[in-house]
């Protein structure tokens, strides 16, 4: 899989060796072979895109992820993005997921699909066009790159999760934010493409913590947003409009949701914005 993706289907389930070369190919991009007198090292410059099964069947909201899939920390820290995904009872998903499969039992085909499948030729051709692209991170990003990952830290230190914020995190946003920017076919990556990794990597985070991750989510968004405004003013009483926006929109909320917290505590004398809609002042 060397210059490609490598996929791994119950990763759950690997001998201890296994699990010990995945270590070298994740922090390495090698493979050491030693076979028939034979020792060399190949090259294993790969994606790895993994799924695991619970213990026993079942995820534990209880336990920590490492516990409900028995792999090391080590290990975990190493991917980019961890997604729980929970077969949560849903009548509606139930019964859509029943009716296919029984369709497909009858027919021996896929049902019509509502829409019209993009060709998969013309999607490697562009897959293709994008790998060519070797996106560059501007300098005027780093300060805006740095001080994302030091709040991202202070909230998991404030905040007591198990989740883990560690430089490999940003080495994470600094990946993904050059595969967005590689999507777009561009040379450069732009605060939009950082914006959109630490919002992959905050829902990330929230399917991980489950029930205990949806509490900021259940909250008002004006008052979630509210405070997120307000951790951006470290020096001074005032912030800049488009930085406390473009934060808001990294944590996933909706430029509407912004605009009507804006309009909300401004109503209550909270804050002030200027003329220009350049600046956010606290009163």
């Amino acid at each position: 899989a060397d210059q490609g993706v490598c996929c791994i289907d119950e990763f759950d389930k690997m001998a201890e060796a296994d699990r010990t070369a995945i270590h070298e190919v994740m922090e390495q991009q090698t493979i050491s072979i030693a076979k028939a007198g034979i020792l060399t090292t190949l090259n294993a410059r790969c994606s790895i895109l993994a799924a695991a099964n619970p213990a026993y069947g079942r995820y534990n909201p209880r336990r920590s992820l490492e516990q409900n899939i028995q792999l090391p920390a080590a290990l975990l820290s190493r991917f980019d993005l961890l997604w729980l995904i929970q077969d949560r009872p849903d009548r509606d998903n139930d019964l859509r997921l029943a009716q296919h499969i029984t369709y497909v039992h009858q027919h021996s085909r896929q049902p019509p699909a509502q829409f019209e499948p993009l060709d998969m030729k013309l999607m490697r051709r562009y897959i293709a066009m994008c790998r060519e692209k070797q996106p560059a991170v501007p300098e005027s990003l780093a300060d805006y790159i740095t001080a994302a990952y030091v709040e991202m830290r202070r909230e998991a230190w404030a905040s007591k999760d198990a989740t883990y914020t560690s430089a490999r995190t940003l080495l994470a946003i600094l990946r993904l934010s050059t595969a967005l920017a590689r999507l777009r076919m561009v040379d450069t990556v732009e605060k939009e493409d950082v914006n959109e990794a630490i919002r992959l990597m905050e829902m990330s985070k929230d399917s991980l913590l489950g029930d205990k991750g949806q509490t900021a989510r259940t909250q008002r968004p004006a008052d979630v947003i509210f405070a997120t405004v307000r951790e951006l003013v470290s020096e001074g009483r005032s912030v800049r409009f488009s930085e406390a926006e473009q934060r808001c929109i990294s944590r996933g909320f909706t430029p509407a949701q912004f605009q009507a917290a804006l309009d909300e505590y401004e109503e209550l004398n909270v804050w002030q914005v200027n003329t220009a809609r350049t600046r956010i002042t606290f009163v």
